[in-house]
């Protein structure tokens, strides 16, 4: 053997002698896998949360606030003391105001399972985005807790027959998107006066929690054909805020809103001869009556001073007069109630809910008698026109033609 030869097989050697040292020791032989006992095991069990309690570990029972129920009603039959109620309001100053809770609203009692004390949590559904929970155990907490809010996607085209709300119905969708199109087109169409075949084209994204669609909407694009003319709606942020404009860069906004309440239906148009159906006679009627159900807000149709405030036994009941400028003044009449902190020199902004619709004074069902005066003398409220707001600004046209030719292209293709 050479020497070369003999290194190299002294090298093997000696590894392998290293390997048998160091090697563990092993009592048996294990034929197979099979043949491998488990002696410790984990069952892991997936945890399911409810309002951020593990609901594994509690019984729930879910319930719904009656009316008239307080909080002291709902935990005293759940066997809380007189006592620990009041603590448990103590702490919850600041963070909730107990006497908020109302009927209607969900609520879940959480008990330790197979457990004979009373509950360990009570949570109270807020909102169908928040909801409150209280601590009974120790020294008692109250946290407001949120859901995750997600926004879907959505598209709709369709035509008016009776209504755009009953129209939102025939597509499937969420008929409040009819009010949502009334705001943002609210100057320039006026949604009262509405024509069989009307069509629309709305893509936009709803608000979702826990897989329930909420009423409040993010328009993308829309564009609505009326009377011959088709009216877009572009969103595009500027100053900060989102605003609407229409295709050439003009803003939505005008002066004044074509109506002051959201979506009803017109009951009695202007009109210098109309037959009273309380006074039985025919006489002038310098106004437009909206039919709604008590209690719909009513809006002020632009910024202003409110310059009269008062009651008409025999005439318009409630009734309220805005001053907007050297020109237009306007008056809402038959109104159930005014809005809280409006008086005789109040600022309102365009669109500030000022009273609600009622039947008061000379009327026979509720409805808003809206009219407008133009430099003291009555016009229709239905032909005045409005100035609009600020266009889109020269240095953010090109960004704005690019979003533009995008939406518009979209809604093509619905």
């Amino acid at each position: 053997m050479t020497k070369k030869k003999q290194i190299i097989f002294s090298s093997l050697l000696g590894i392998a002698l290293l390997i048998v040292i160091f090697m563990p020791k092993r009592e048996g032989k294990v034929e197979s896998l099979d043949e491998v006992e488990v002696t410790d095991s984990t069952e892991v069990q997936e945890i399911v949360y409810k309002y951020g309690i593990p609901v594994n570990d509690y019984d729930v029972d879910y319930g719904v606030v009656k009316r008239n129920q307080s909080l002291s009603t709902i935990l005293g039959t759940h066997g809380l003391s007189s006592r620990q109620i009041h603590d448990l309001g103590q702490r919850a100053k600041g963070v909730f105001d107990v006497r908020k809770i109302r009927g209607g609203q969900a609520y879940a009692f959480f008990s330790r399972k197979d457990s004979l004390a009373t509950p360990e949590y009570f949570v109270y559904e807020a909102d169908p985005r928040s909801y409150v929970v209280f601590r009974l155990k120790e020294n008692y907490e109250v946290t407001i807790g949120q859901y995750p809010v997600s926004w879907k996607r959505k598209e709709v085209k369709g035509a008016v027959q009776s209504s755009l709300w009953n129209a939102m119905i025939s597509c499937d969708t969420d008929p409040l998107l009819a009010v949502e199109l009334s705001r943002i087109f609210g100057w320039s169409i006026d949604f009262f006066g509405l024509q069989r075949e009307d069509e629309f084209r709305v893509i936009y994204e709803q608000e979702c929690v826990e897989g329930q669609d909420l009423p409040n909407f993010k328009i993308i694009g829309a564009v609505f054909r009326h009377a011959d003319s088709a009216y877009y709606a572009i969103p595009f942020l500027q100053n900060g805020e989102v605003l609407f404009f229409n295709e050439h860069g003009k803003s939505l906004e005008g002066a004044f809103l074509k109506a002051p309440l959201d979506y009803f239906r017109i009951s009695s148009r202007f009109s210098n001869s109309r037959f009273h159906p309380v006074l039985k006679k025919y006489r002038a009627h310098h106004g437009v009556d909206y039919a709604a159900p008590v209690g719909t807000p009513v809006y002020a149709i632009g910024a202003g001073t409110v310059i009269a405030k008062g009651y008409q036994a025999n005439g318009g009941g409630n009734y309220l007069k805005i001053k907007h400028n050297g020109t237009y003044t306007t008056t809402y009449m038959h109104l159930s109630r005014f809005e809280k902190g409006i008086k005789v020199g109040s600022k309102v902004a365009q669109k500030e809910v000022i009273g609600y619709v009622g039947s008061t004074g000379l009327a026979t069902g509720p409805h808003l008698d809206f009219r407008v005066f133009e430099n003291g003398r009555p016009v229709n409220p239905l032909t005045i026109k409005s100035q609009p707001k600020e266009p889109v600004k020269s240095e953010n046209l090109v960004q704005f033609n690019v979003l533009r030719d995008t939406i518009m292209n979209q809604l093509k293709r619905l």
